[in-house]
């Protein structure tokens, strides 16, 4: 005896492969959504955190003009290079006392400016002031810093610290 089967025009339904565009786009717009509330804060920490390096470089090259002084005996040094280099044998020219990058006078998105203010009759720095200001101002940092001989750091928010501005707490 044969079997006879007949044949019945059914549909299959295949499952999906793949992903909607739909979906992607939701996917792509969540993703884009998380950025924009992330990046605003990763670049305000970046700022805080290159200002903090800013300070602490400013008490660095303080300590290190005090250091340069006791250790040399003829006042403070003449520019930043002579605080810094990688000498073999230590001298009043490269005493070693900061690290090279920071004696080059750029740091951190900040650069440092030093200025001898003032001198005694042998030609040695009695008195000198020290800027650290952003290299990119509202990107690199929003505040400047100024520090001298009293190693006392101050800043200021809109233009360049002086002496007079308020002293970090």
């Amino acid at each position: 005896m044969r079997q006879t089967t007949t044949r019945q025009n059914s549909k299959v339904q295949l499952a999906p492969n793949g992903f909607s565009l739909i979906e992607l786009l939701i996917v792509v717009a969540v993703i884009l959504v998380i950025a924009a509330i992330a990046i605003p804060n990763f670049i305000r920490s970046k700022m805080r955190a290159n200002e903090t390096s800013a300070a602490a470089n400013l008490r660095t090259i303080s300590t290190g003009e005090v250091v340069y002084s006791t250790t040399y005996g003829i006042g403070f040094s003449p520019s930043l290079p002579a605080l810094g280099g990688n000498p073999t044998i230590p001298d009043a020219t490269q005493a070693g006392l900061i690290d090279s990058v920071l004696s080059g006078g750029t740091k951190s998105g900040y650069q440092y400016t030093y200025t001898v203010v003032n001198t005694d009759a042998s030609g040695n720095v009695t008195d000198y002031s020290l800027n650290a200001d952003p290299s990119i101002p509202g990107t690199s940092g929003d505040r400047r810093f100024y520090s001298d001989q009293t190693a006392i750091i101050r800043f200021n928010t809109t233009t360049t610290a002086t002496s007079t501005d308020s002293a970090i707490q």
